[in-house]
């Protein structure tokens, strides 16, 4: 069976790389002949060290479904058209917009030096903050401040672009037309999967799973999932033992069929 993995507040926490007792867990997973995936809001870049060196050469979903990395090497990459890049950087001149910019690899930065998100950017030093014009493609963009921000969500609204909202943060994730999670998997040819995740951008991944878990309770993504676990001091424990309920369970139906 397939595993479908979203990072962070569903295996990670925090911004911390993955517990040794996840990293076992999800070992004895593929030593059980399941196939392991991550899928992430954040660009490969970022997946990588919070993600055990051995999986560094997997099968990584980057930018909710704009990058795909397989043995080490970006094989898809969906980009905005510059027609859409020119729209957006004209948007967010007006609204004096602070942003992160995600090209394949490097990235562009203009928010305050204390902002949260810095945590998770780059954190290995494994890019260079680069001009906008200088990328040669852009696949994402987080707006981390606006002045009139319902404006520009309006606007935004009108253009041929996917947008998630993440009140958490309080930031605005824009990526191209099409780009999601589920289609990534499709582009893969991953049509039977177990999803995990915790927030709306992984809605689509949930509608096309098989058997979907919500860690927490995330009003938008609650319909779609088959359960969920709570998050609490215990859930790391939690997540493990519902991995090892769902390998025994895809085991036997394997051997059985």
């Amino acid at each position: 069976m397939n595993f479908i993995f979203d990072l962070d507040g569903t295996i990670c926490f925090k911004g911390k790389p993955l517990s040794p007792a996840i990293i076992h867990a999800l070992q004895q997973l593929e030593e059980a002949g399941h196939r392991i995936v991550f899928a992430s809001a954040r660009p490969i870049r970022d997946m990588l060290p919070v993600l055990p060196k051995p999986f560094h050469n997997g099968t990584l979903i980057g930018g909710n479904g704009a990058l795909i990395s397989e043995n080490g090497t970006i094989t898809f990459s969906q980009a905005f058209s510059p027609a859409i890049v020119e729209s957006l950087m004209s948007t967010l001149h007006e609204h004096q917009a602070t942003y992160l910019v995600d090209g394949e690899w490097d990235y562009s930065y203009t928010g305050r030096a204390d902002h949260p998100i810095l945590t998770n950017l780059d954190p290995h030093r494994l890019a260079k903050n680069i001009p906008v014009s200088e990328h040669p493609s852009i696949v994402k963009l987080l707006i981390l401040s606006a002045v009139e921000k319902e404006i520009l969500l309006e606007t935004l609204g009108e253009m041929d672009i996917v947008l998630h909202l993440h009140a958490q943060e309080d930031v605005i994730d824009c990526s191209p037309k099409g780009i999601h999670k589920c289609a990534a998997l499709s582009h893969l040819n991953i049509t039977d999967y177990i999803a995990f995740g915790n927030d709306a951008n992984d809605i689509t991944m949930f509608e096309g799973a098989r058997h979907a878990v919500m860690i927490g309770d995330h009003q938008a993504l609650r319909p779609h999932c088959t359960e969920s676990i709570p998050f609490s001091n215990e859930v790391e424990g939690m997540i493990i033992a519902k991995l090892m309920e769902l390998d025994d369970a895809f085991t036997s139906e394997r051997i059985t069929t």
